[in-house]
């Protein structure tokens, strides 16, 4: 029914479906909710360039530095999937206001500590209470929206998804560089306490249901929380201290495994579960949670193997790396409005097919890396990983949660996002595992070729001398110690090499497996507005 049926007379004015107006406070709440949702992400990376200067700033040994991103990651991905069923208790406003609240008082926390231990504290309750954030922002972009309007808002909701955790190493070396790594945390504040407020002030999507809190479902929540936490420090832990070789890590993997079976079981059995699982029932929501799970790695596995690369091999500082990876973050603001328009024009499947080849092709031209590349050799990867980020971000969003009921799409939102970080977690571990095998293997290698009686090696080390000649006495060894150096630094190089190709060969199974998803409905017309 129209608007100009529903006023009964007067001049007529154009036939404008109900669902697709946008009430303004509505689109002023949401833009608040999506600046949230960046700071939340951004602070997974942000710290990732300055750990050095934290460490120094804390008086922290290496191990526990670690701690101030892994506490941040276990919290948060514990959250994600609690979220959806605490919005529907307590309402979207009253969650993300304390999430946004809790999140920016966490900050300030951060900044002011003076020790390890409080920074840990601090980390893990600012990455606990502000991963509500995420899932919420995603949810209501769903249900607040006419599908007629998604093809503008989607699109936002991924660029600041993959962005914020590509420009958060780039954010935070220029403010360590130009500041202190205070900064890092206090950048926050002011941001936080606005938007909090514009929350508070402006959402209105829906009403709380406490009756759900009768049937809570405390095993469960015990199981998720065991499960996830055990299996994030799994995952973070477990390259460095290789693997089950570390009582540490046999004690986190039976934690898991003991936390998943209870999580299951409740799921399964319980009355009220914490998280409904009959979400993966939708062949749409589970085929684009695996498309999700896979992102996560490209999303947070590359942007860390670039900056392994420019620090180790290149020796960048934090503010050249962040200089170079920001054209990945340029080329993703790019593309945004193309995906948009793509979006209400081809069959988004073709979209993420061509996005994950654009992966492919990135990591693919990247596995020729050698110790020269530079900014020049990395900008064609850089913006095929950026471009193919937005084209495959959007529609994965829309093909997963697009067909969700409006009863469904809060707990849903929950846990696609907690498959993205997931997938980064797993990616990251994965990762590292194969750079680590690969580089010893690669060395044992160089260190064969590089001996007495090969031509090369010698001839080498015979100039390596003489340029060492001003030292002195010491100028074999200084000599020996370069050409280690160098073989070390050829043997790294090879390892990211080969992770690259590997990386190549998953992006492009994904591109097989695109047929697996079923094309949703065209985003024309005016439902799903509603809110309600």
């Amino acid at each position: 029914m129209t608007s100009a049926t529903l006023s009964g007379s007067g001049p007529k004015a154009p036939a404008v479906p109900a669902g697709d107006h946008i009430d303004p406070r509505r689109a002023i709440a949401f833009i608040a909710m999506v600046f949230g949702m960046f700071m939340a992400i951004l602070d997974i990376q942000i710290v990732s360039a300055s750990l050095a200067e934290i460490q120094a700033g804390l008086s922290a040994s290496t191990e526990e530095i670690s701690w101030v991103q892994t506490s941040y990651l276990i919290a948060e991905v514990i959250m994600i999937p609690l979220s959806g069923f605490l919005s529907r208790v307590i309402s979207t406003r009253y969650m993300f206001t304390i999430a946004c609240a809790g999140f920016t008082l966490m900050s300030l926390m951060c900044a002011l500590s003076s020790s390890i231990n409080e920074m840990i504290v601090w980390r893990a309750l600012q990455g606990f209470i502000g991963g509500g954030m995420i899932p919420t922002v995603f949810a209501s972009a769903y249900t607040i929206f006419p599908r007629s309007k998604l093809p503008i808002v989607t699109p936002i909701i991924g660029l600041v998804a993959t962005l914020a955790p590509t420009v958060g190493p780039t954010i935070g070396g220029y403010l360590t560089d130009l500041f202190s790594w205070h900064w890092l945390f206090l950048v926050n504040v002011v941001p936080g306490i606005i938007v909090s407020v514009t929350a508070w002030t402006l959402i209105d999507f829906d009403e709380p249901d406490f009756s759900l809190l009768k049937k809570f479902d405390y095993l469960g929540l015990g199981g998720m929380a065991v499960f996830l936490g055990a299996l994030e420090y799994l995952l973070e832990e477990g390259p460095g201290k290789d693997w089950f070789q570390s009582e540490l890590i046999v004690y986190a993997g039976i934690a898991s495994t003991a936390g998943a079976l209870l999580f299951f079981w409740r799921a399964f059995r319980a009355p009220q579960p914490i998280v409904d699982l009959s979400a993966f029932t939708n062949r749409n929501f589970w085929t684009g949670s695996l498309f999700s799970f896979v992102m996560g790695i490209g999303l947070y596995g590359l942007t860390y193997l670039y900056p392994v690369y420019l620090a180790r091999v290149r020796g960048y500082s934090a503010l050249q790396i962040g200089e170079t990876m920001f054209v990945t973050g340029v080329c993703m603001f790019l593309t945004a409005p193309i995906t948009g328009k793509l979006m209400s024009k081809t069959d988004p499947r073709w979209m993420i097919a061509v996005g994950f080849s654009m992966f492919a092709l990135g990591t693919y031209l990247a596995s020729g890396l050698t110790k020269d590349w530079d900014f020049y050799e990395l900008l064609l990867p850089q913006v095929l990983r950026g471009c193919g980020l937005m084209l495959s971000m959007v529609p994965i969003n829309n093909l997963a949660l697009g067909t969700m009921t409006p009863d469904k799409i809060k707990n849903a939102s929950g846990l696609f996002n907690l498959t993205r970080n997931l997938g980064g977690a797993v990616g990251l571990a994965l990762i590292n595992t194969l750079m680590n095998d690969r580089f010893d293997l690669h060395l044992q290698r160089l260190h064969e070729a590089v001996v007495w009686g090969n031509v090369k090696a010698e001839e080498m080390l015979s100039n390596l001398t003489v340029a060492m000649a001003p030292l002195g006495s010491d100028a074999n060894a200084a000599a020996i110690k370069k050409l280690s150096a160098i073989v070390r630094r050829e043997a790294m190089v090879f390892s990211l090499a080969d992770v690259f190709f590997a990386l190549t060969l998953l992006f492009a199974t994904l591109v097989i497996m695109v047929p697996l998803m079923r094309r949703p409905p065209p985003m024309t017309g005016g439902g799903g507005g509603g809110g309600h």
